[in-house]
């Protein structure tokens, strides 16, 4: 195993690694495909940057949803959510 400018020895079993530049030719099953992010954003603010919502826009319908099976669809809890009742707590 080599990596340039990184110390690798024979007793490392993996290694965690980034691409930074992509070459000319793709490498088979890493960058030749194209796979989309599990899961979406959680919070209100980054949802509402995701999907170009203003801020009278009901963040609740734009939750991205994954799908468990066919009739169970799963959806991450808001995170700084405001709503009537912090609004009253405040």
């Amino acid at each position: 195993k080599s990596v340039r400018g990184c110390v690798v020895g024979p007793d490392l079993a993996t290694l965690s690694l980034v691409i930074s530049k992509k070459g000319d030719a793709d490498i088979p099953g890493l960058t030749d495909d194209q796979r989309p992010r599990r899961l979406g954003p959680k919070r209100a603010s980054n949802i509402r940057k995701l999907f170009n919502l203003e801020k009278k826009d009901d963040v609740r319908n734009f939750v991205v949803r994954r799908e468990l099976s066919e009739k169970k669809k799963k959806a991450p809890k808001i995170q700084r959510l405001v709503t009537p009742a912090m609004l009253q707590r405040k």
